[in-house]
């Protein structure tokens, strides 16, 4: 089912979240383990991110080689087993980085044939040891094109362009959005037409970025809403959960935590501490969501689920 159809049926606030593909060699069981718990809140549909193959240098024997460093399973392999194990919808995300667009086209056949809905559409990352994001030169550079290469296929339109009897796809497509902007653009005004170029292309939803300060997603709602923006804007919400987040998080997410939040968590004697001040800031933090009237509160679990079940048990 689309999540935009999720999301209409619904008489309350859903619950979901995002999971990390395993590093290459790493039990599925372990992921299961994680996931396990989270099914008690009955989520509709459940975020699969697609890594990038990285090449790193490694020293052997008759000298230095390159290795690939993608993870494995790889996405369609995990959103096939969750819907085979769980009876939810997977959805998959699609980037650039890496990719051709050949590569793109296979993957979603793949999806489709699965019988995958929805698709959550990103240009994705920088790979370690690049500055700024370098696309594959077979590929795509940004998200708008991803989407029109989606779009295509949903007119059944694909790139060996003698074929005329292609079947078409139905995807749902979801696209990020930044409520404190995304780092590379020069202000927030004008990161939202880029956000409204992408409604434009066809996206349904929109996921925001993590955020720890409610009113910056509810202004970037109300200027996503003035700018005629209308698809659903569904928050994304990350718990700190240790004393080192408190860096790394607005080193890599560029965004701003609250300095309530930060003197809760500098008191802390331990990780255990902050992780405990972590879900009770996401607790608060999600019940003002909920009151506001949001339409799904997603998480991005990090490859732990502890935190989130507790934090899930309070609200749902």
């Amino acid at each position: 089912m689309k999540i935009t159809q999720h999301i209409k049926n619904a008489n309350e606030t859903l619950f979901s979240f995002e999971i990390l593909p395993p590093k290459k060699g790493e039990n599925i069981q372990k992921l299961f383990q994680n996931i396990d718990p989270l099914m008690e809140f009955k989520p509709p549909f459940i975020d699969v991110t697609y890594h990038r193959e990285e090449l790193v240098l490694k020293q052997t024997k008759s000298g230095l080689k390159k290795f690939s460093v993608r993870k494995r399973p790889g996405t369609v392999g995990i959103c096939a087993s969750l819907m085979n194990k769980y009876n939810v919808d997977a959805v998959p995300h699609v980037i650039c980085g890496g990719f051709t667009k050949n590569q793109t086209e296979e993957a979603l056949i793949d999806f489709d044939f699965l019988g995958i809905d929805n698709v959550l559409v990103l240009r994705g990352d920088p790979i370690k040891g690049e500055s700024t994001f370098v696309s594959n030169k077979e590929g795509h550079s940004h998200a708008t094109d991803l989407l029109k290469q989606i779009n295509k296929l949903n007119k059944g339109v694909y790139l060996d362009s003698d074929q005329t009897d292609n079947a078409p796809t139905d995807f749902c497509m979801g696209v990020a959005g930044y409520p404190e902007k995304h780092f590379e653009a020069p202000n927030l005004e004008e990161d939202l037409k880029y956000l409204k170029q992408k409604v434009e292309l066809g996206a349904d939803y929109i996921v925001t970025q993590m955020f720890f300060d409610n009113q910056k997603y509810f202004d970037f709602v109300k200027l996503c809403r003035e700018n005629g923006i209308t698809v659903p804007i569904i928050p994304g919400i990350k718990p700190i959960a240790i004393q080192r987040h408190l860096t790394i998080l607005p080193q890599f997410f560029h965004l701003n935590l609250p300095q309530e939040l930060v003197d809760e968590v500098k008191k802390c004697k331990n990780n255990q501490e902050v992780r405990h001040v972590g879900e009770q800031w996401a607790i608060q933090q999600c019940k003002e969501l909920m009151e506001f009237g949001v339409p799904v509160l997603h998480f991005y679990s990090m490859g732990k689920s502890d935190n989130i079940y507790n934090i899930a048990k309070e609200l749902f």
